[in-house]
């Protein structure tokens, strides 16, 4: 069976870059570090060339491509954090030389996009009163980092 395995493209920062992540969430491991053998527009022999790395379980690389393609917010890292306090912890680590954007989302000093957002939040988009979806959805659409205590009241009508 097929497996997909999502490759993030750095420039020259790829092992550092991996290593911080590995660092944010259990289950998270460096699996292999790969070096260049050949010259390339990304690296020299001898360079990093791939990180192989576990992140929550689940796999990952980091292959140091040079300068040539960059990150968007098109496409972001999701975490569903347990409670309040997870979404304060990752949100101020990845926030650490990154930067604030809207609903939960933060680009991280490496350019990475990630949406840290609290399991509840998924719940509640879920619930079959419209009314209660409305509610929650506006108040996070007020949000930069997103606040359980507030959601909650909003889905409750508070």
């Amino acid at each position: 069976m097929s497996k997909i395995t999502p490759c993030l493209w750095f420039d020259g920062k790829a092992e550092e870059a991996a290593r911080f992540y590995v660092s944010l969430l259990p289950d998270s491991r460096i699996d292999a570090v790969l070096p260049y053998t050949v010259e390339t527009p990304g690296g020299k022999p001898g360079n990093m060339m791939l990180v192989e790395f576990t992140l929550a379980g689940e796999s990952y690389m980091a292959l140091n491509g040079g300068p040539y393609f960059q990150f968007t917010p098109a496409i972001s890292l999701f975490v569903s954090c347990a409670d309040q306090a997870e979404v304060d912890r990752l949100w101020n680590v990845l926030l650490d030389g990154g930067t604030p954007l809207e609903c939960g989302w933060v680009t991280d000093r490496y350019g990475v996009s990630w949406q840290i957002v609290p399991a509840v939040l998924s719940a509640m988009m879920k619930d079959k009163d419209a009314a209660k979806v409305r509610r929650v959805t506006e108040a996070m659409l007020q949000m930069v980092k997103l606040d359980v205590d507030q959601l909650e009241k909003a889905f409750n009508g508070a």
